[in-house]
């Protein structure tokens, strides 16, 4: 592996953070025009605008892990180490963020059922018997 001379370096910091740069416009427009505030009445679909905008975070992040923290330099059992847990910890959130949301949405129903009258309650307790 050759190392970059100064001019080399600072041409490939400089081209980085036009990419980022770039990008992070993309996202900004993306968002912009999709929730309807650049054209009035026009939105994209959600569908189409999260990936989207998730697909660019990514790849800014790894671009940033990559190429500004010289992961791409290392050996490959050094990028396995810090990636593995980094996708675990991916993993992690989802799952926590898909379970409290299961458990905020039987929390409601629960709430929903004790605010009922017990007559109501208890007549359907009775067609269930029937």
């Amino acid at each position: 592996m050759a190392h970059l001379d100064i001019e080399a370096g600072k041409k490939a910091v400089v081209k980085g953070l036009w990419l980022l740069g770039i990008v992070t416009l993309l996202e900004v427009f993306i968002a912009l025009i999709g929730n309807g505030h650049i054209i009035d009445g026009f939105h994209l679909p959600k569908l189409l605008m999260y990936p989207a905008m998730i697909a660019l975070s990514l790849y800014k992040a790894y671009f940033i892990i990559f190429e500004f923290m010289h992961m791409k330099y290392e050996v490959k059992g050094m990028v396995r180490s810090v990636l593995l847990p980094a996708t675990l910890l991916i993993w992690a959130i989802i799952a926590f963020m898909s379970e409290g949301n299961y458990w905020g949405v039987r929390r409601a129903q629960i709430k929903e059922f004790n605010e009922r009258p017990a007559t109501e309650v208890k007549m359907e307790k009775q067609e269930i018997k029937n």
